[in-house]
């Protein structure tokens, strides 16, 4: 793991005639190191616009000299900072007549870790236990970063924006994420981090930004990566099933196939990505003890045998008009199939009697395809850039769920069917001026969303456990307009950025009149969002940062989709559209101390949340249902301190220790439950102490080998109405490289002990459960690439 930084940066401006205000075209413009000795850096002549460029210069303090025959020599002392990529010296008037101007004097400094501290860059190269893996499985070794139910939490919220190649995609979801659990690991460079995004960033995502950067050579000629990854989970079985339900999944194989491509000639760079993962999971396999009021005991399992396959590519061209244009056409498609086949039988308190038994096959295909256009144009001066970009998406979600319902009394077959269709135009503007001192940045974005839905039921004839009425058609439209302006400043000892976005947002959700609960509702607002951070450099190796955001999590489509979903023969979660969107205030300091060999990084966070949204159980009297509704819970609380310590101990061990702790609260809060029928629920303020520890340890071998042990500790943590207990695993990775570096070879296994277990515990206000999940956690891998 690296944190962000400019190591390199691009110095450029313009030399004039004082007198005619025109350009001088060959003059002489020399850095030097800003030290007795005057050590000559890089140099050049400008050319017929007066302009020049000096390239590849390392943060620190520098001497500016520009010399031409019958001008007057000028010097200057420039300061060049790791915040930003390329600097704007300005423009330079020579005045006639040669004579010598004073030098001023002033101590270098280099700022040798993060240049902004917001932002962290992991490979995925170097995350040996987890290649072949999915994305999820790679982002939960990364610092603040846990995993829970399919979806990344950062620092205790999984209020957390997805991005990829820096746009939201449909893959990854555009609201409430989703899917990172199948994409496959192969197809990702990088990710990076952002607990501190600026203003140029989409507004939602109390939690921050995580951006998946996918593969993509830029080499001349052609060249790519294959790659071939295999793998067995679920070798033994952790729990025995239930009585008189199917087997449990043993020995699940994953195959990833896996092809990079690139071909870059003259003006065109040609590029194509590709994978395809067909993995079969034991996906869950929990065991629930529900006790009611009244003493009803009901003990039940939940068993998912899940085939999926899912191919995602992506390709596309760089036209390289001319030195300072730049066309990019670009498309990505993926294609998700997942079957579950799931068994859900019901017992007695002492399981000697089976009371009912849920047997399904839920057959989900989820399409994606996204187009994109970028121009770039890129203006004399390095980094003085406009991009101007249009995206549409498209992606499908067709579901076909079939279920048995046996009791002693009757059986029955029925099914629902689920078609959504997603629809997203993105246009933006996006602006960029380097300065003297730091960067202006400045954009604009336009969005329209469309999703309809169509929900079907087929019930049975007699003995139905499908709510009829709450079926039929549903329109989410979302229109966001938005507007942004940043600016960094930067001196030799301090660092300031401010930023401001406001966005509009006009939300209807129109439900069909049918419904037996719910009517068209939604919000609008018109709302800005500050960021800020003040940075000072206490020497070359500590410094000291403090951030502020201002961010909103708008309800997504799945949570105020009104249609109950049976996932659950009896936990059925149902959406609402009265959900109003949430809004966080973030404050954090962060201390960076540069070490020999390794670094320190400690933050101390604090977020306040304005209409907590959550899933709220309730059961109505007279039944065992449980019904999990998306609420508004009121404010919520989440304090934190995260300590990173890297350190390389020899020349052939380094290691990684990455420690969260939080304290999270929850107010009390009341709120008025419609589905099924309508009800007050209150919950009493909730508060825990949680964290996590993990810790990396690194091998350089000889022969080319490398290894990598990690472990993953996470403490007992609040969730809505409950507590998810303590978990710890070990993951285990080595590979090799060989033939003359342009091949790998790598083993791993996941969670080696098979020590992952999810337990929950419940209360609501006429029931309480405990729950355990022995789900698929061990994964044994072997792979291959090659490089060419």
């Amino acid at each position: 793991m690296t944190w962000s930084q400019n190591e390199n940066v691009t110095l450029s401006g313009k030399i004039n005639d004082d007198t005619l205000k025109e350009p001088l075209a060959y003059v002489n413009v020399i850095l030097k190191k800003d030290t007795p000795d005057k050590t000559f850096v890089s140099g050049v002549i400008t050319n017929e616009e007066g302009i020049y460029t000096l390239e590849n210069i390392n943060p620190g303090n520098y001497i500016l000299e520009v010399s031409y025959i019958g001008y007057k020599t000028h010097l200057d002392t420039i300061f060049v900072g790791s915040n930003s990529q390329y600097l704007d010296l300005g423009v330079i008037s020579l005045k006639e007549e040669a004579s010598q101007l004073d030098e001023v004097l002033i101590t270098a400094k280099k700022d040798a870790v993060s240049g902004k501290m917001d932002k962290k860059t992991f490979s995925v190269n170097a995350n040996i236990a987890q290649s072949g893996g999915s994305v999820l499985q790679t982002l939960k070794n990364l610092p603040g970063v846990t995993t829970q139910e399919g979806e990344v939490q950062l620092r205790g919220s999984n209020k957390v924006l997805i991005l990829i190649d820096g746009k939201q995609t449909a893959i990854t979801g555009f609201g409430s994420q989703n899917g990172l659990d199948n994409i496959p690991a192969s197809t990702i460079d990088k990710v990076e981090i952002i607990n501190n995004p600026s203003s140029k960033y989409d507004a939602n995502g109390n939690a921050g930004i995580i951006n998946i950067i996918l593969k993509k050579e830029n080499q001349k000629g052609f060249n790519g990566t294959l790659g071939l990854t295999a793998g067995l989970g679920a070798l033994w079985e952790r729990k025995e099933n239930f009585p008189g339900i199917r087997p449990q999944y043993r020995a699940t194989p994953k195959i990833n196939p896996s092809v990079v491509l690139n071909y870059r000639q003259h003006k065109v760079n040609f590029f194509f990505q590709a994978d395809n993962l067909y993995t079969e999971t034991l996906n869950k396999n929990e065991f629930v003890k529900r006790t009611y009021n009244d003493g009803t005991v009901i003990n039940q399992q939940l068993k998912r045998n899940r085939d999926t396959n899912f191919f995602t590519s992506k390709a596309g061209l760089d036209w390289f008009l001319n030195e300072n244009n730049t066309l990019t056409l670009s498309g990505l498609y993926s294609n998700e199939s997942i079957k579950d086949y799931g068994d859900q039988p019901f017992y007695d308190e002492q399981i000697n009697n089976q009371l009912r038994l849920w047997q399904f096959l839920e057959d989900e295909v989820l399409t994606a395809a996204m187009f994109s256009v970028n121009f770039e144009h890129k203006f004399a001066q390095p980094g003085h850039k406009l991009n101007v970009a249009f995206n549409y998406t498209f992606d499908r979600e067709d579901e076909k769920y079939f279920f048995t319902n046996a009791t002693p009394s009757f059986n029955t077959e029925e099914s629902f069917f689920l078609i959504a269709d997603q629809k997203v135009a993105d246009f933006s503007v996006d602006y960029s001026k380097p300065l003297k001192n730091g960067i202006l940045e400045t954009g604009l974005k336009f969005r329209n969303r469309v999703i309809p839905t169509d929900m079907q039921f087929n019930p049975s004839d007699n003995n139905s456990v499908l709510d009829t009425g709450a079926d039929g058609l549903a329109e989410y439209k979302e229109i966001i307009p938005a507007a942004y302006l940043n600016y960094i400043y930067e001196t030799e000892n301090w660092e300031a950025e401010a930023g401001l976005r406001v966005e509009y947002v006009n939300l209807d959700y129109e439900v069909d009149p049918n419904h037996n609960t719910y009517q068209s509702d939604g919000y609008n607002y018109f709302q800005p969002f500050p960021n800020a951070r003040i940075s000072y450099k206490i020497d070359d190796k500590n410094k000291l940062s403090a951030f502020y955001n201002r961010r909103v999590d708008r309800p997504d489509e799945v949570d105020i989709r009104i249609f109950p979903k049976y996932d659950d023969a009896e936990i059925i979660k149902v959406g609402n559209p009265a959900l109003d969107p949430q809004f966080t205030n973030t404050f954090e300091i962060g201390y960076k101390n540069q070490w020999t060999k390794g670094y320190l990084y400690t933050a101390i966070y604090h977020r306040i949340t304005d209409g907590t949204i959550t899933r709220i159980a309730t059961s109505p009297d007279n039944s065992n249902l449980i019904y999990n509704v998306s609420h508004n819970a009121g404010k919520s609380y989440n304090t934190g301190l995260e300590v990173v310590m890297n350190k390389k101990l020899s020349e052939h061990w380094s290691a990684n220790l990455n420690m969260n702790g939080y304290y999270n609260k929850i107010d009390t809060f009341s709120v008025l439950n419609q589905y099924p029928s309508e009800s007050i629920f209150t919950a009493p303020e909730q508060t825990v102490w949680s964290g996590n520890v993990k810790f990396n340890l690194m091998a350089t071998l000889p022969k080319n080998w490398e290894a990598q042990i990690t472990s993953i500790y996470l403490a007992p943590d609040v969730i809505p109405q409950g507590e998810i207990n303590s978990r710890f695993s070990v993951d285990f990775g080595i590979k090799k490289t060989i033939q003359n570096g342009k091949g790998e070879l790598f083993f791993n296994a996941t969670d080696l002990f098979n020590t992952l277990v999810i337990k929950k515990e419940i209360d609501g206000e006429t029931f309480s459960y405990t729950s355990s999940d022995y789900y698929e956690t061990q994964v044994w891998r072997i792979g291959y690439k090659f490089k060419f």
